[in-house]
């Protein structure tokens, strides 16, 4: 613990007895672990402050990029579904369609029906076996 050995611990240990006496050293070293538990807690606090905070900075980066996502998806969208230009591409199709229909129900001259002829197929006459009993 902060880099010290244990004989250094000793010496503090009893120089500490020396100065404070026997009679202050309990209650000095309660405060002194007060302290210690203290600062400790003051660090793990500020540990985790900052890594809420950091938390709170990705979410943030996060949130930011589902954002422009979405204000690309949603200008693509747009685009695809212009109104008025879908409306002129309509009109271009109806246009051809009217002409197409125009062109198809001028009346055309009436087609003569096909005749199809069948020659017939000659007959062979086999000749017929005469049956013998025996």
């Amino acid at each position: 613990m902060f880099g010290m050995g244990l004989s250094e611990i000793f010496l503090i240990a009893i120089v500490a007895v020396l100065f404070l006496g026997p009679d202050k050293l309990p209650e000095t070293m309660v405060q002194i672990a007060k302290f210690f538990r203290s600062v400790k807690g003051t660090v793990n606090s500020a540990k985790a402050t900052l890594e809420e905070e950091m938390k709170f900075s990705e979410l943030k980066e996060s949130a930011l990029n589902y954002k422009k996502e979405l204000t690309e998806a949603s200008a693509e969208l747009e685009r695809m579904t212009n109104v008025t230009e879908i409306g002129s591409e309509l009109n271009v199709i109806k246009n051809d369609l009217d002409l197409s229909t125009v062109a198809s129900s001028a009346p055309s001259a009436p087609k003569e029906p096909e005749v199809i002829t069948f020659t017939p197929k000659p007959k062979e006459i086999k000749p017929v076996e005469e049956k013998t009993d025996v």
